[in-house]
């Protein structure tokens, strides 16, 4: 799936760099969600949800930031299930 494999290296080139702007987090996962659903946007937190804690057992120094990633991808989420259950 191509928007997975771009979101991912988006992903991995913020937490290489040690930074992501909310601004990015948020049109990352919007984007993620245009181009393949919420499917897509749950890959992503599964993919996330299996490597931040990989970092973090690694001591990396962005492993932080791999969380806030996975949080934010959480957040999407239980946003979007809320928007659709209002709906």
């Amino acid at each position: 799936m191509r928007v997975l494999e771009t979101t991912l290296g988006t992903i991995a080139e913020s937490i290489r760099s040690g930074q992501a702007h909310p601004t990015t987090v948020l049109n990352t996962l919007i984007e993620a969600e245009n181009a393949g659903g919420m499917v897509a946007v749950r890959q992503i937190e599964r993919q996330l949800s299996l490597s931040a804690p990989a970092l973090q057992a690694r001591a990396h120094p962005n492993s932080g930031l791999a969380q806030a990633w996975l949080n934010a991808t959480r957040a999407y989420l239980i946003a979007q299930a809320e928007l659709k259950r209002v709906a």
